[in-house]
C-alpha cells in the first residue's frame, strides 16, 4: 500500500485529486443506493413496479445521458460538468430523503442519474490529459480509488441506515456537497482544444462531431467488443449472489457469503491492482492485455460450471461450500481480469479518439456499454430461469464462458489487424 501511495504522489495534484475525488464520489454513491430500495418499499411503502420504476428511472438518465455529458465536457470543460454533476447529485440525493410522493422521488432519481452522465466522462478525459504518457498507471491508480469507495461505501451506508435512511441521504448529500466545494477550490481548469473544421476553420457544431465520432469504425468496434466485461463482471451482482441464496438459503450465511464476494472483489483489487498493471505493461502490448482480461473473466465462471457436475448435499458443510466456494473463486477471476483490462481499456479510448474529442468518446463508450449491460442481464436473468425450469443448471455459466471467449477472441482479432492502433496525429490538450 506505501508503494501505491507513493505512486499516487509522483503524479500532478490535479491527477491526484480527481482519484481522490472518484473514492470520494463512490462513497457517497454506494452508501445509499444499495438501501435506496428498501427504503422506498419498505418505509414508503411502494409498490414493487413503482420502485422498479425509480430505479430504471436512474439508471436510464446517465447511461442515456452519457453522450451529453462528455459532449459538454469537450465544450465547456472538464471542471464545469464535474462540478456540476457533483451539484447535482447533492440536490438529488437530499431529495430522496426529504420526499414521499412519487413524482418527487422520479425527479431527484433523475437528477442523481444525470449528475453521473456528467462528471464521469469528464474526470475520466481529465484524468487521460494530465496524465499524459503515464496514463495507463493512472487508471489501475483510479481503480484502486474507484474499488475502494465501492467497498467502504456500503458499509457506512449499513450503519447510518441502521439508524433512519434519511440520515444515510443527508450524509451522503454532504459528502457532494463538501466534494463540490473542493473542487470549485482546488481543482484547475482544464479543457480539451476546440474542434475546429478541416474545411471551413470553423468550430464544428455539436452533430457534427458526434458524425465524426460515430464514423471512427475502430472505435465502435473496440466498445461492442468491450459490452461483454461488463456483462461479466456485473454477474458480481447477478448470478453469484443468486446461485449463493439458491444453494446457501437466504438466512445469516447466505448474507455472509455475498457480502465477502463483495469485499474479496473490491480488496483484491486494491491491493493487487498496481502490481498487476505493471506486470502486463513490461510483457504485454494493449490489445493483449485486453484479451487476456476478457479471457480470464470468462473463465470466472469455469468454477460454477463444473460444481454443476457434482451432487448438490442435502445439507450441512458440504452445501456451504458448494453454495460459496464456486462463487468466491469466480469474483476473483473476475476481479484479476478486471484489473488486467481495465487501465489498457481507458487507455485505449484516448488512442482510438486521437486525443481528439475524449470526453465524447467516453460518453459514447459509457452508453454503448451500458445498454449492453442491459440487455446482457436480461439474457442473464432469462438464462438462469431456464435453468432452473429445464433443471439446466449448467446453461447460464456455459453462455458467460461462451461470452467471455467470444469478445476477448474479438479483442485479440481487433490487436491483430492493428485496429486497437490509432495513427493520427494527436490534438494537444491545452489549460484554460
Amino acid at each position: 500500500m506505501k508503494q501505491t501511495l507513493a505512486q499516487v504522489r509522483s503524479y500532478d495534484r490535479s491527477v491526484q485529486l480527481l482519484m481522490v475525488n472518484q473514492f470520494t464520489i463512490n462513497l457517497g454513491f454506494y452508501m445509499l443506493m444499495p438501501y435506496l430500495a428498501q427504503h422506498l418499499s419498505g418505509t414508503l411503502g411502494l409498490a414493487g413496479w413503482l420502485v422498479g420504476l425509480v430505479l430504471g428511472v436512474r439508471n436510464f438518465s446517465q447511461q442515456g445521458m452519457f453522450l451529453i455529458g462528455g459532449t459538454l465536457a469537450d465544450r465547456f470543460g472538464y471542471k464545469p460538468l464535474i462540478i456540476a454533476g457533483c451539484v447535482l447529485r447533492t440536490v438529488g440525493f437530499a431529495t430522496l430523503g426529504l420526499v414521499d410522493s412519487v413524482p418527487a422521488l422520479l425527479a431527484a432519481s433523475a437528477a442523481t442519474g444525470f449528475a453521473g452522465a456528467l462528471f464521469n466522462p469528464a474526470v475520466r478525459a481529465y484524468l487521460a490529459a494530465d496524465a499524459g504518457e503515464r496514463r495507463v498507471e493512472a487508471f489501475a491508480l483510479f481503480n484502486v480509488f474507484y474499488q475502494a469507495g465501492i467497498l467502504l461505501g456500503p458499509l457506512v451506508g449499513m450503519l447510518l441506515t441502521g439508524v433512519d435512511f434519511r440520515i444515510t441521504c443527508l450524509v451522503s448529500a454532504a459528502i457532494f456537497g463538501l466534494l463540490s466545494i473542493v473542487q470549485i477550490r482546488a481543482l484547475p481548469a482544464r479543457r480539451a482544444a476546440e474542434a475546429v473544421s478541416p474545411e471551413t476553420g470553423e468550430r464544428e457544431s455539436v452533430l457534427s462531431q458526434w458524425r465524426s465520432v460515430v464514423r471512427n469504425g475502430a472505435f465502435l468496434l473496440f466498445a461492442t467488443a468491450m459490452i461483454g466485461s461488463y456483462v461479466l463482471t456485473f454477474q458480481v451482482y447477478l448470478a453469484l449472489p443468486l446461485e449463493v441464496r439458491r444453494l446457501g438459503g437466504g438466512g445469516e450465511f447466505g448474507t455472509v457469503a455475498i457480502a465477502l464476494l463483495f469485499a474479496v472483489s473490491g480488496l483484491v483489487t486494491i491491493f493487487g491492482q498496481t502490481k498487476v498493471t505493471a506486470w502486463c505493461k513490461g510483457r504485454l502490448e494493449p490489445g493483449q492485455a485486453l484479451a487476456w482480461g476478457l479471457l480470464s473473466m470468462g473463465l470466472a465462471f469455469v468454477p460454477l460450471l463444473a460444481a454443476t457436475a457434482l451432487p448438490v448435499p442435502g445439507g450441512g458443510l458440504g452445501r456451504w461450500l458448494l453454495a460459496a466456494v464456486p462463487p468466491m473463486l469466480a469474483a476473483l477471476l473476475l476481479a484479476l481480469g478486471t484489473m488486467i483490462a481495465y487501465p489498457f481499456e481507458m487507455d485505449t479510448i484516448v488512442r482510438l479518439s486521437g486525443n481528439r474529442l475524449v470526453a465524447t468518446h467516453y460518453g459514447l463508450y459509457n452508453t454503448i456499454c451500458g445498454v449492453g449491460i442491459t440487455l446482457g442481464n436480461l439474457l442473464t436473468g432469462a438464462a438462469l430461469d431456464a435453468a432452473r425450469k429445464a433443471g439446466l443448471s449448467a446453461l447460464p455459466w456455459l453462455a458467460l464462458l461462451v461470452l467471455g471467449l467470444t469478445c476477448a477472441g474479438s479483442l485479440y482479432a481487433l490487436h491483430r489487424t492493428g485496429r486497437l492502433t490509432h495513427t493520427s496525429p494527436e490534438v494537444q490538450l491545452t489549460a484554460a
